[in-house]
């Protein structure tokens, strides 16, 4: 038990939210960039860059268990969510100063350090929704911030190279870290009341907590489907960047080698605010992200039949814009099926499984580049319907054990047009 209610009246908290998690998401989005380009520009080394990306990405999926349950266990989650992500700003401002002055060892461990606090800006912002706000508004209220990673999405990746281009890589990173420290102080004004005293003795973490978490989606079934059938998705849309690389070689389209993923992130961007102006299927989430894992992969495999980069770019904004109700959903359903006790574990470890899987993808497509555009494409396409397969199984493999709401009773049907997102992407 969280020993919470949401709060029901008064001004909503959700713009607050969000501008929190934009901030932050943006910061985090882009950090990937500039640093790759701090270090090229102060260090001459790109390899320097891409371990920093690689230490700050790493704990993602790595810290995700243990910074879940910290944020479960601790009572006044608005002054740790705030403090966490501050400190992460912080940390990035700390690098932009420290690249090209410090031993590259020191540089290191702090992205490390940093890296094992992100698992909070993603997944652990969006466990604070369920909260922050009363059954019958979630629904939206996930659509709002799914959108809010699709705007990171663009944002982060576009402000990092702007500035590193027009000034220095160290002024984009300093800014990006402020702005992320900007979000955690903002999230300080959240009304998030302190959980209930546990029992004497309760406070210490225990092996036990990490097991619970780690162990939900495995025995829980609608969350195992839509923990497990997204993470396979990943692989897909992870490789997509290395694919439109090499489409945009065959299309002799310079612009389609970023263009191409704009074009996706900018279909994901309208598919969630379409969810989020109608939200279909929010009984049961689970369904909605097997259908849009399945609708995303018709898209991509129409992708190597085309052959001029135009239509290329309209069928990955569609194959986008199936994304964004699968995003929505799958956060809906992580907060209808995780239990109360360890909801942030979950939402930490789901997210940091999805980037674990999508950089696999992105390694792999890399790894077999020599193969060509069309059976990569393909491949991305057959990854959706391998995860659609996936969360069929596992979704009607039955329950193996106590879970969430999903292994009660049944609730009742939604007595208004959102109460469903308590019954939801990263």
């Amino acid at each position: 038990m969280t020993g919470t209610t949401p709060r029901t009246r008064g001004r909503s908290p959700l713009p607050v939210y969000l501008t929190s998690a934009v901030l932050a998401r943006t910061a985090d989005e882009g950090a990937r960039v500039a640093l790759v380009m701090l270090a090229t520009q102060h260090v001459g080394s790109p390899a320097l860059g891409g371990a920093l990306v690689a230490a700050l990405m790493i704990p993602h999926v790595a810290a995700a268990p243990v910074a879940g349950v910290l944020a479960d266990s601790v009572r006044r989650r608005r002054l740790f969510h705030g403090s966490a992500v501050t400190l992460y700003g912080a940390a990035l401002g700390a690098l932009a100063l420290l690249v090209g002055r410090a031993d590259d060892g020191v540089v290191l461990v702090l992205a490390v350090a940093a890296g094992c606090v992100a698992p909070l800006v993603t997944g652990g912002l969006t466990s604070l929704l369920g909260e922050l706000l009363s059954k019958e508004r979630l629904t939206r209220a996930f659509s709002a911030d799914a959108v809010s990673y699709n705007l990171a999405g663009i944002c982060g990746p576009a402000v990092a190279a702007a500035l590193g281009t027009a000034v220095n890589a160290g002024t984009a990173l300093a800014v990006l870290g402020v702005g992320a420290m900007a979000g955690g102080l903002l999230l300080f004004s959240l009304r998030l009341r302190p959980r209930a005293r546990r029992p004497t003795g309760s406070g210490r973490l225990r092996p036990a907590d990490l097991v619970q978490g780690v162990a939900e989606p495995t025995r829980n079934a609608p969350l195992r489907s839509v923990t497990w059938g997204s993470s396979v998705g990943q692989l897909g849309v992870g490789a997509l960047p290395v694919v439109s690389v090499l489409l945009a070689a065959d299309y002799h389209a310079s612009w389609a080698t970023g263009g191409l993923m704009t074009a996706f992130a900018a279909g994901a961007l309208a598919g969630s605010l379409s969810y989020a102006w109608h939200p279909v299927g929010r009984r049961t989430p689970e369904r909605v992200v097997l259908w849009g894992l399945l609708a995303t992969g018709i898209p991509l495999a129409l992708v190597p039949w085309v052959g001029h980069a135009v239509p290329a770019a309209g069928l990955f904004a569609l194959a986008g814009f199936c994304t964004g109700p699968l995003f929505s959903a799958l956060l809906a359903g992580r907060d209808r099926y995780a239990p109360a006790a360890v909801r942030t574990q979950i939402f930490t470890l789901g997210a940091g499984l999805k980037s674990t899987f999508a950089a696999a993808g992105a390694g792999a497509a890399g790894a077999l580049s020599g193969l060509g555009a069309a059976p990569l494409m393909l491949g991305t396409a057959v990854c959706q319907v391998l995860a659609t397969a996936l969360a069929l199984v596992l979704l009607t493999g039955g329950r193996t054990g106590p879970s969430g709401p999903a292994a009660g009773p049944p609730e009742p049907p939604p007595t208004s047009a959102g109460q469903a997102g308590q019954g939801r992407g990263g």
